[in-house]
C-alpha cells in the first residue's frame, strides 16, 4: 500500500498538484485497502484522509490503518471541503471521470479560491505488484475449474440461460465473490453478437456454444472465453474455429513487454486477414484486468498504450462475428512478463465436440 501511495504523492509533483481527491471505489480500494462505497480520500505530502459515513466508520479502521478516518455527518461533499480548507491546499485534482457535476460544482462554491485539476487515476494501476497477480491467477483458476463442470451439462435441448446459470453457481460454489460481468453463453446464430446475452434459446445439434465468462477473487477479476461444438463440426465451422485459434495463440506470441497495444492489435488482425475473416473482427483485441474487468492498458487500433509493460495483466481474445452463420470467441487473460506472455487462464483451446443429446 505504501508503495502505492508513493506513486500517488510522485503524480502530485508531476502535475505540479498540491493534494489529490480519490472518489472512484477501485481506485480508494486500491490506495486505501477500504471495500465500502460512498468514501473519498484526500491524500497531498502530509496527510492521508478518508472521509466516510457512519456506516462504515469501524471498517475503515480495520481496513485502512495508515489513514485518518474522518466520519461525516453533514454531506460528503461539505467534510471533502471543509478538510481541504482546514489542511489549506489551493490546487487540487479530482477524478473528473467519476465526480459528478453537481458534486464538482458544490465543492467550487465552497472553495471558490481552490483550483480543481481533473486527472486520471486509473493508469496508476495498470502494472500490477505481486499480490495482484496471485489473486488475479486464483479468479481465472475458478473460473477454469468452472468450465471443467459446465462441460457435462452443455448438451442439445439445453437453454442458454441454463448454461450461464450452471457456470455461475460453480464459481460461487468455488469461491467467486459474483460474476465478473454478465455471463454470455450465445449458441448458433446468437453467436454473431459479441455480446449476446444468455437466452432462453435451446441449444441444438450442429452449433457452436461461445461462452464469456470471468470470476472475482477479493476484489480481482479474471476473463475467458471458451467455444465448443455440440456434435460433429462441418469442415466450415472447423476451418473458422481453427482460424480463430491461430490468431489466439498468435496474440500470445506478440504480447511482450515492449509492444505496443496497437501492433499487437494488427499483428492478430493479419493473421485473420490470411484467413480471410479479418472483416469479422469487430472488437479490439484485448483490455487489462484487475479491479475492474475492463481496465488500461487496451490492445484495439485505437489504444494508448505505446509500449506493454512486465506486470501488465490483459486480455488476448480475437473472435468472428458472421451476420446468419454465427461466431465464436477464443479468449485468456495474460501476464506480460519480461519473458513471454504468461496465460493465466488455462482451460483446454482444441475443438471440444460435445455429445449432442441427453
Amino acid at each position: 500500500m505504501m508503495s502505492r501511495l508513493a506513486r500517488l504523492i510522485k503524480l502530485l509533483d508531476d502535475k505540479e498538484l498540491d493534494g489529490v481527491l480519490v472518489s472512484k471505489p477501485v481506485n480508494v480500494r486500491y490506495f486505501s485497502g477500504f471495500t465500502g462505497d460512498s468514501t473519498v480520500l484526500i491524500v497531498d505530502r502530509q496527510h492521508k484522509l478518508l472521509i466516510t459515513d457512519g456506516r462504515y466508520d469501524d471498517q475503515a479502521r480495520v481496513e485502512s490503518p495508515q489513514f485518518e478516518i474522518v466520519k461525516h455527518e453533514d454531506g460528503l461533499i461539505k467534510m471533502v471541503a471543509d478538510r481541504l480548507k482546514a489542511i489549506n491546499l489551493s490546487t487540487v485534482g479530482f477524478e473528473g471521470n467519476v465526480m459528478t457535476f453537481d458534486q464538482h460544482a458544490k465543492l467550487r462554491e465552497l472553495l471558490p479560491d481552490c483550483k480543481f485539476v481533473s486527472i486520471d487515476l486509473n493508469p496508476l494501476r495498470q502494472i500490477k505488484d505481486g499480490g495482484e497477480i496471485e489473486l488475479i491467477k486464483r479468479a481465472c483458476s475458478i473460473a477454469d475449474r468452472a468450465f471443467g463442470e459446465v462441460l457435462n451439462h452443455i448438451r442439445a435441448g439445453v437453454r442458454e440461460i441454463d448454461i450461464a446459470a450452471e457456470l455461475e453457481h460453480q464459481m460461487r460454489r468455488l469461491g467467486s465473490e459474483r460474476p465478473a460481468f454478465e455471463t454470455i453463453v450465445a449458441s448458433g446464430l446468437n453467436g454473431s453478437y459479441p455480446h449476446a446475452r444468455a437466452s432462453e434459446k435451446l441449444i441444438v445439434d450442429g452449433e457452436f456454444v461461445t461462452m464469456d465468462f470471468g470470476a472475482v477473487f477479493k476484489g480481482y477479476h479474471s476473463d475467458i472465453t471458451r467455444t465448443v461444438m455440440v456434435g460433429r463440426a462441418n469442415d466450415e465451422q472447423r476451418r473458422l474455429y481453427d482460424a480463430v485459434l491461430d490468431a489466439q495463440l498468435h496474440g500470445l506470441r506478440e504480447i511482450r513487454v515492449g509492444a505496443s497495444g496497437k501492433s499487437v492489435d494488427k499483428k492478430v488482425r493479419d493473421v485473420l486477414s490470411m484467413h480471410g475473416l479479418e472483416k469479422y473482427f469487430t472488437h479490439g483485441l484485448g483490455h487489462g484486468v484487475g479491479l475492474e474487468i475492463h481496465e488500461e492498458p487496451r490492445l484495439s487500433r485505437l489504444s494508448k498504450c505505446e509500449a506493454l509493460a512486465a506486470g501488465m495483466v490483459v486480455t488476448d481474445e480475437p473472435g468472428i462475428y458472421i451476420v446468419d452463420v454465427g461466431g465464436l470467441r477464443i479468449e485468456d487473460t495474460v501476464l506480460v512478463t519480461e519473458d513471454e506472455a504468461q496465460p493465466l487462464t488455462h482451460s483446454l483451446k482444441h475443438l471440444i465436440e460435445l455429445s449432442p443429446k441427453f
